[in-house]
């Protein structure tokens, strides 16, 4: 796919360094293309989250350039980009239904307009009959939900995605990874998906971006042939091991790198 497609962005020798003197990237450079589903993969704190804010607007890097197809990046106050953070950041004093509509309501559609939208991006993510529930009665997986739903309403041409699962525990998480594939495909966007599993970035990507100990560089970028849709049958599969064992020398190769610069 990426050589016969150009990027819709690229990083061209990104780094990022803090007031406190913290450099969290340093010359990180890749491209992704569209309807990829790019992995970053490495260590915590090698600067994943801050090169996925840095995609989506939400900080600008102190050196190097982020070069998007057409020359203008997607507009996040627009629903062009998702973003769905580690902890689901749901607001506790509004129902479901309420939560979803947040990016719709800043952009200015009204809730009469926003409703089909709404319950769309809930049945998405099976929780069609959860609308009128408030967060303190879901679950860790099903609080999620809401915020992929949240970040699939607007439609967003670009889906950035930050460890998201994390913390769910691993039954919740390998059916979340399935339900996330399946509404890839369906809604044929640009995913971005920062973790440090291997095991998760060999099963849902197309690609993987190992990246380096802080301050993150890229050490080598992994290409997942396996078809989609995936399934158990895929991860258990010879081939899936033998992606996972390729991509975890690379980390350790990548961490010993970091810890050497």
């Amino acid at each position: 796919m990426s050589s016969t497609t150009s990027p819709i962005v690229s990083l061209h020798g990104v780094g990022k360094s803090f007031p406190n003197g913290v450099a969290a990237l340093r010359d990180a450079s890749f491209s992704v293309h569209e309807h990829e589903f790019v992995s970053l993969l490495g260590p915590s704190g090698c600067g994943k989250s801050t090169a996925l804010r840095i995609l989506a607007g939400l900080m600008e890097p102190s050196d190097g350039d982020v070069i998007w197809r057409g020359g203008a990046a997607p507009d996040g106050s627009k629903g062009e980009i998702g973003f769905v953070f580690q902890e689901p950041t749901l607001m506790p004093w509004a129902s479901v239904a309420r939560n979803v509509y947040l990016p719709l309501k800043l952009a200015g559609v009204t809730r009469a307009d926003a409703l089909p939208r709404i319950r769309e991006a809930l049945a998405r993510v099976g929780l069609e009959a959860f609308e009128k529930a408030f967060p303190r009665e879901l679950s860790g997986g099903m609080k999620m939900r809401v915020s992929i739903a949240r970040a699939l309403v607007t439609n967003p041409k670009l889906l950035l995605m930050d460890e998201p699962f994390a913390a769910l525990d691993e039954i919740t998480r390998f059916r979340l990874n399935n339900d996330l594939l399946s509404l890839w495909a369906a809604m044929r966007q640009t995913a971005i998906f920062v973790t440090h599993s291997v095991f998760e970035s060999v099963y849902l990507s197309s690609r993987i971006i190992v990246m380096t100990s802080r301050p993150g560089r890229v050490h080598a970028e992994i290409t997942v042939d396996a078809p989609y849709p995936r399934s158990e049958a895929f991860r258990t599969s010879p081939e899936y091991a033998a992606l996972c064992r390729t991509v975890s020398k690379a980390l350790v190769d990548a961490m010993a790198q970091g810890e050497a610069a």
